[in-house]
């Protein structure tokens, strides 16, 4: 299908397939001491706020073409935030071209502009463990458009959007729709791989496994970063402040990285 639905399908009616993307992303810190880990927590929860969480959905509503109708955002006590939009999709012919292509969407500072009974949501998860010194912050979104535009072109904004040293992703094309002969279509677009709506130079960062079931239209990616430097993972301390050696604080970040990769517990 190398042209766009528009191009080659008359439907019958409205487009009733729901197509849906979940990013989720990790930020993973060496947190000494409780007060670190309570520091690292507030920094988290102000650099993610409800306010800059909807800033950020806001701008993946234009870049999938969609009018936003409604938001509800929310900052919870002790941690994390939630945002919720609802939107709707416009008039087809008024989205670009590029919009119906397999390839990777604009970053932040580059969005372009058109949805129905769809939605945009953020949940955030800050925690940290009790005795390893370990802290995490994860944020899930997920993206899910009824109609012919792909959420997939936010795919590469999200990206740019989190510091992110582990994500998990996503991708479902369920339902129907049908064209003016009657015949079902369960999928309106060509899609192997959700690598493909990822840029080539963001790909050489991470080591990528794909878990795809090709006859359900149910697409799965998994990235962790390529390079460690412990520098990066450290939260209000430098490796000189080091009273532990730095070997065996490595060996736990990689670790968590590892089993959160995975989806598994390594060392138990």
């Amino acid at each position: 299908m190398n042209l766009t639905p528009r191009q080659i399908v008359q439907l019958h009616g409205f487009n009733n397939l729901t197509k849906s993307l979940s990013f989720n992303m990790y930020d993973i810190c060496y947190t000494k001491t409780r007060e670190e880990r309570d520091a690292y927590l507030e920094y988290i929860d102000e650099v993610y706020n409800a306010e800059r969480l909807t800033n950020i959905l806001s701008n993946v509503a234009d870049i999938i073409g969609a009018h936003i109708l409604n938001v509800a955002k929310q900052d919870y006590i002790p941690q994390g935030a939630s945002v919720t939009i609802l939107v709707s999709e416009g008039p087809v012919d008024e989205a670009e071209t590029e919009a119906f292509e397999e390839s990777p969407g604009p970053i932040p500072g580059s969005v372009v502009a058109q949805m129905d009974k769809s939605h945009i949501t953020v949940h955030t998860y800050p925690e940290s463990h009790p005795d390893e010194g370990i802290s995490t912050f994860r944020a899930d979104i997920d993206v899910s458009t009824c109609g012919e535009i792909s959420p997939l072109k936010a795919l590469n904004y999200l990206i740019h959007s989190f510091e992110t040293d582990v994500m998990t992703m996503d991708y479902r094309v369920r339902g129907f729709t049908r064209d003016i002969t009657g015949h079902k279509l369960f999928i309106d677009h060509e899609i192997n791989s959700i690598q493909n709506y990822i840029p080539a130079e963001v790909k050489k960062l991470y080591h990528m496994i794909d878990v795809n079931v090709y006859q359900e239209n149910i697409f799965h990616t998994k990235c962790k970063l390529k390079e460690f430097d412990l520098a990066n993972y450290l939260f209000h301390q430098s490796k000189a402040d080091l009273s532990v050696e730095e070997e065996e604080i490595t060996e736990k970040l990689v670790t968590e990285m590892d089993e959160i990769f995975y989806g598994k517990n390594i060392t138990d």
